[in-house]
Parts: structure tokens; C-alpha cells; sequence
């Protein structure tokens, strides 16, 4: 694949509006595209080129730039290349919607954003907490989180003697 993308590529990207793509490597894409614009991508991807296997759901929290990046990544065991699609959204209000109807594994990886970065997707089957269910602190995982403070104000500093037996 090194100089020429498979015809079928050419014919999915260019039904994109405003889709830029780089080659990373032998096999693998990088796809840039307007969020509005990524169902539709998929949707092609999946129908048209045998990009059958979602293989996660990344989220990149962008403080300066106020935004989320969120990258699909895609193979297909067809062309045996990996496709990464890479949209940006805005941290405020942090909505996306939800791909589970063309992939269903994409729940679970939703699901972790909604739960790790405070993204919510319309129309994914399950936003409740699966790892951090008694966690009342903001989303982890965004830059801003400050795990010292956190951990000040929620517990309890005690010394250590491990020479006092209990």
C-alpha cells in the first residue's frame, strides 16, 4: 500500500467532504475529518472497503485547544490495513453521537470515555460506570484532574509505623 491507496479507499474518501489522510506506515492510515462527518465515513468503511473490526475508541483531552479529540481506530482484514479517524469536539457541552449502531463493540469503548473523560454519547446503551462506580470525583482522566488534590481532600493522612502492631 505504500504509494497508492486501494481503489476502494480512493472511492470512500472521496465521497468525505474535507477528509485529509496521511500514510504512518505500510499499513495504517491516519484519517482527519469534521466530527459531523465520521458516522457517514464509517459507515462507507464498513460497507464498501470490509472494515469490519472497531478495535477501540480513544479520547485525547486538548485543554488549550478546549476540545477532545476522539480517534476510531479500524482494520480490515481485507486490505490489512488500519485505519485511525481522528475528529475533534468541543469540551463544552462533550457530546458526541454514538456509533453502536454500526459498531456494536463501540459501547463498551463509550462507555470508558463517558466514564474516564465525561463525554457522553447520544444514543450509546449504557453511560453508567463500570470501573469507578462509587468515584465522586471529576473524570480522571482529563488534564485538569489534580490527583494530589484530589486525594487531599478526600482522605484521610495518617503516619505509618510499621512497628505498631494493631
Amino acid at each position: 500500500m505504500s504509494e497508492q491507496l486501494p481503489s476502494v479507499l480512493e472511492s470512500v474518501f472521496r465521497e468525505i467532504p474535507n477528509l485529509a489522510f496521511e500514510e504512518k506506515g505500510a499499513r495504517r492510515l491516519r484519517v482527519k475529518l469534521r466530527a459531523d462527518t465520521l458516522p457517514a465515513l464509517l459507515e462507507l468503511l464498513k460497507g464498501r472497503a470490509g472494515y469490519l473490526h472497531l478495535s477501540a475508541i480513544s479520547c485525547v483531552d486538548w485543554p488549550t485547544l478546549n476540545e477532545f479529540e476522539l480517534v476510531y481506530h479500524l482494520w480490515s482484514y481485507e486490505i490489512k490495513t488500519l485505519i485511525s479517524a481522528h475528529i475533534y469536539i468541543p469540551k463544552v457541552p462533550g457530546r458526541y453521537v454514538s456509533v453502536y449502531d454500526i459498531y456494536t463493540p463501540a459501547a463498551f469503548f463509550e462507555r470508558d470515555i463517558h466514564e474516564m473523560f465525561g463525554v457522553y454519547f447520544d444514543g450509546s446503551p449504557d453511560m453508567e460506570p463500570f470501573i469507578l462506580t462509587e468515584w465522586e470525583g471529576p473524570p480522571p482522566m482529563l488534564k485538569s484532574f489534580s490527583t494530589v488534590d484530589y486525594v487531599e481532600k478526600t482522605f484521610k493522612w495518617q503516619d505509618y509505623s510499621p512497628l505498631v502492631n494493631d
